[in-house]
């Protein structure tokens, strides 16, 4: 099994700097996509940034230019640097990570989907 583990969250004052850390464990092929999600209170769950196998980034408008999603060379491991945090940023964040499994013996394959538990991220005015 997949368990996605958050860290690096925390308060932090607005202006200020955090980095999300997202590690994998019990991964046995590469991610797919890997990103991190954010859920405000009161919110839905929205995507932050995604960065695929081949590198290719993705960011949520409200963060472009302020935070820079990246991965370890591992490929198992997955950061959020927050820069220039504001108070709308506070939320949980959320890792997510994607593969592709095969599924049975003819080869079917199936698109898997893993969340980790969160960490919370919270900017004060």
């Amino acid at each position: 099994q997949v368990q996605l583990v958050e860290s690096g969250g925390g308060l932090v004052q607005a202006g200020g700097s955090l980095r999300l850390s997202c590690a994998a464990a019990g991964s046995t092929s590469s991610f797919t996509v890997m990103g991190w999600y954010r859920q405000a209170p009161g919110k839905q769950r929205e995507e932050v940034a995604s960065i695929t196998s081949g590198d290719t980034t993705d960011y949520a408008d409200s963060v472009k230019g302020r935070f820079t999603i990246s991965r370890g060379n591992a490929k198992n491991t997955v950061y959020l640097q927050m820069n220039s945090l504001k108070p709308e940023d506070t939320a949980v964040y959320y890792c997510n990570a994607e593969r592709t499994v095969v599924v049975n013996v003819e080869g079917a394959t199936r698109n898997m989907e893993y969340w980790g538990k969160g960490t919370l991220v919270t900017v004060s005015s």
